[in-house]
């Protein structure tokens, strides 16, 4: 089940469960930060309820974030493309990081 919310004028905000088996780890993070950096927008991740929200387009901070299988992953993005990026990023985590997606 995924989810995208208008939270004002030019922020996106959306809702993915982590399907990947083994969590946010070194490969998922790589592509979600590779697509992520292919956004003019500001994208923020985090683990539903964490107080942090986290620069999707820094590897090493996604890792850190330590996602488990089965969590719910908050994207927001802001920007003139934010949208585009939260519904990519949204169907990428969904879709269980395929490997022609980067």
């Amino acid at each position: 089940m995924s989810m995208l919310d208008r939270a004002d004028g030019q922020t996106f905000i959306g809702n993915v469960r982590l399907v990947h088996a083994v969590g946010m780890h070194a490969r998922p993070a790589v592509k979600l930060t590779k697509l992520a950096k292919k956004f003019e927008a500001q994208i923020l991740v985090r683990v539903a309820g964490a107080a942090e929200w986290i620069n999707a387009k820094s590897v090493a901070k996604i890792m850190a974030m330590r996602a488990a299988h089965g969590s719910t992953i908050e994207i927001k993005a802001s920007g003139s493309d934010a949208e585009a990026a939260v519904a990519a990023l949204v169907d990428l985590i969904a879709t269980d990081f395929p490997d022609g997606a980067s």
